[in-house]
């Protein structure tokens, strides 16, 4: 595959100081492509051209259906290009091809449909203000430039998430992906172009954490949207407040999962197991605290370490693999760090706890590991580890689990097990998390927010709420006098 090259207005150019980084397959740790690695130059030159993109006749005189047409162009080409998109996500980022094809490809269609829906429907008000001889209404205003940096665990899907709004609005983004997995961002890119994006108005920075740094501290951008990690959403918002810019941010999660005396413990096993290890546990509203009530934790166990084992490990394009590797070597060591803090702080190993070696052993992966006798305090409870490791906790009643539940920095995710009505209903206001998941896996849909209580971030993706975050409400005063 050739060097993949930057995006800045209606050009692909190489970074201006000719420099370049490489990505790596997980499964192998081969070398799979060079990507440009963009210089403070070439931020200033997006951010230039995206402003030009912003302003120009060919953007703001589009009517709101235009725009509309266009973002379904984009998931037409997604769903053309499906067969691709999945397997250039899954050898980049090492994701199953069945998670690729049947979730990631299409729920970015999906997001680009729904916000194309949105694009004529970004209704004002008028308001009944009490001073004589005033006509007033509101209206939403895009923002401008919009820098959009996204993390390496659905690079594809969370890209289109932040870009569908950002276009429907009105607004000119720059894309940075994580320089561990670029590929599917740059093709998405491409397609944007191709759909009909006016040049500058879509522009592509890939790179490393100091391409990030400059495009959040650059005053001519206008906000930033990140999806990553807690403390890099803090130092964002410590850089953006030097020119008061716009934040949103998804961060870190630590997803409790609270199994009642009453529930179907088998249902509980199975979807918890695909709850936690759905992308390798690679995922924000994975479930990582099991909370089983006491008088099942001993069969909750048992049966969850058996089906953990059983799981079929291998390289993502494997179409029988469910748990694939990990995304990086870098990840892998922090993965396995946490596992033995765990042993070290006194949590019983059940299952799991080591590297995969044999002919997978030039990957990076990690057995399902499934841990006992957790308490609240280890660091495999508080912590966000981001990998295939479960902390199984026994509780004796709901109130215990949900004061436990809710002790933790984070708050994005956390799911209910039980077969009783008034539970199902009652448990969630109770629990602190952006969103609450009853008998079920981590679903996302775009019609829905996602996004988190606390540490795990500021605002919400998805649904109607996301168009707050990409405009500004202006009101207007007419002298009728």
């Amino acid at each position: 595959m050739p060097a993949t090259q930057l995006l800045i207005g209606e050009e692909w150019v190489d970074a201006a100081t000719g420099a370049t980084g490489q990505t790596v397959d997980p499964a192998t740790g081969e070398i799979l492509a060079d990507f440009a690695e963009a210089s403070p130059a070439d931020v200033d030159a997006a951010v230039s051209a995206a402003r030009s993109g912003f302003e120009s006749d060919e953007w703001r005189s589009l009517t709101p259906d235009a725009r509309g047409k266009i973002l379904w162009r984009i998931a037409d080409l997604i769903e053309e290009n499906g067969a691709e998109l999945a397997a250039l996500e899954t050898s980049d980022q090492g994701q199953p091809i069945g998670v690729s094809t049947n979730v990631s490809i299409p729920l970015a269609a999906q997001t680009f449909r729904y916000y194309a829906g949105w694009a004529t429907k970004l209704e004002g008000k008028v308001s009944p203000v009490s001073i004589p001889g005033q006509f007033t209404y509101q209206q939403r205003r895009p923002l401008g430039v919009v820098g959009l940096i996204t993390p390496w665990n659905f690079p594809f899907d969370i890209a289109a998430w932040k870009l569908a709004p950002a276009l429907a609005t009105g607004n000119a983004a720059i894309l940075k992906p994580a320089e561990q997995t670029p590929l599917s961002t740059v093709r998405l890119v491409e397609l944007a172009r191709e759909a009909g994006v006016p040049a500058g108005v879509v522009n592509l920075l890939t790179g490393g954490p100091e391409v990030g740094k400059a495009l959040v501290a650059h005053d001519g951008v206008d906000k930033i949207s990140f999806t990553g990690s807690t403390a890099v959403g803090q130092d964002i918002v410590r850089a953006a407040a030097a020119s008061l810019k716009r934040v949103g941010l998804e961060l870190g999660g630590k997803a409790p999962s609270i199994v009642a005396q009453d529930a179907d413990i088998d249902a509980a096993v199975m979807g918890n197991l695909q709850g936690a290890l759905f992308n390798t546990g690679q995922a924000c509203g994975a479930f990582t605290r099991f909370f089983v009530h006491r008088s099942r934790v001993d069969e909750f166990v048992e049966k969850i370490a058996a089906a953990a084992d059983a799981l079929k490990i291998g390289p993502g394009s494997d179409p029988e693999t469910v748990v694939g590797p990990l995304a990086s070597a870098e990840h892998l060591a922090r993965v396995h760090g946490f596992v033995t803090s765990g042993k070290t702080e006194g949590a019983q190993l059940v299952t799991g706890g080591e590297r995969v070696g044999g002919e997978l052993e030039n990957g990076f992966f990690y057995r399902p590991t499934v841990f006992t006798e957790v308490t609240d305090e280890m660091t495999i409870a508080r912590e966000e580890i981001f990998g295939p490791v479960l902390s199984i906790m026994p509780y004796e009643d709901l109130d215990e689990a949900i004061a436990r539940a809710n002790n933790t920095d984070f708050g994005l995710a956390a799911v209910v097990w039980t077969q009783d009505l008034k539970t199902a209903h009652s448990l969630p206001e109770r629990i602190e998390a952006g969103t609450v998941f009853v008998n079920q896996l981590p679903l996302i849909d775009p019609g829905a927010p996602w996004g988190g209580f606390g540490k795990s971030g500021w605002g919400r993706e998805m649904g109607a709420y996301s168009l707050d975050e990409y405009t500004e409400t202006q009101s207007v005063f007419i002298n009728l006098g």
